[in-house]
């Protein structure tokens, strides 16, 4: 019986999100792909029934605590989960309203916290299992206009290397993900297109690259666990 798998913070179907959820789909897990959107939901879950693999949709608000339960509940027997919601906000500090600014920590790091810890409450007394959040370049160093996204994803990056070190000894595998770089997906390519352009081959992240990352992060021999692993196109400077 295969075990499954949840994604929280899926949208587009060329997105990050469905990505990840196809890559473990193809390994023969069933996937919970949630997000917020269902007409976003269904399609990523389509294609994966199309290519063989079992999916269901889930609309769930990552920050509410009796949305995510609800969606836990729905895992008949959870092996991996994979925050990867989020919201890059770029305004400039004078201008950061205190609303947009908490919406980017609700989203980004309260929302990471109400799934992680779900994720430890089901996984721990199992002695297994793959919890991976999805940061970015933000998490390590905050941007001129990023306030918000930077202070939001530093946060998440402090939620997993606490989590790691609490539940890594309890069997939990805990992995922070530095996205540093822009994701060649659907939301990119269509709110900025002239920087996909300018990326030119190989410039910007390839989803299915990612998600790879992340399937060989959860395969990882328990002797040699990564906590954080940083993914960029090699035409980055960092």
């Amino acid at each position: 019986m295969s075990t499954d798998v949840i994604v929280v913070g899926v949208g587009a179907e060329q997105g990050l999100g469905a990505a990840v959820a196809r890559r473990f789909a193809r390994e023969g897990h069933r996937v919970l792909v949630a997000g917020r959107t269902m007409d976003k939901l269904a399609h990523v879950v389509a294609g994966i029934e199309e290519a063989g693999g079992i999916a269901e949709a889930v609309v769930a608000d990552a920050t509410n605590s009796m949305d995510v339960a609800k969606l836990f509940d729905r895992a008949k027997d959870l092996e991996v989960v994979v925050f990867n919601a989020g919201n890059n906000v770029r305004a400039p500090f004078r201008d950061l309203s205190v609303e947009t600014f908490e919406e980017a920590w609700r989203i980004n790091t309260l929302g990471g916290f109400v799934v992680g810890r779900e994720a430890a409450r089901r996984l721990v007394p199992l002695g297994r299992g793959t919890l991976i959040f999805t940061g970015a370049t933000a998490s390590l160093r905050g941007a001129a206009n990023f306030a918000a996204f930077a202070a939001a994803k530093a946060g998440l990056r402090a939620i997993a290397q606490s989590a790691a070190r609490e539940l890594g000894p309890l069997g939990l595998h805990v992995a922070h993900a530095v996205i540093d770089g822009g994701i060649d997906g659907e939301r990119l390519r269509a709110r900025r297109p002239e920087r996909a352009e300018a990326a030119g081959a190989d410039g910007l992240l390839n989803i299915d690259a990612v998600a790879e990352a992340y399937w060989q992060l959860h395969r990882q021999h328990r002797s040699a666990w990564t906590l954080e692993l940083d993914l960029r196109p090699y035409k980055e400077s960092f």
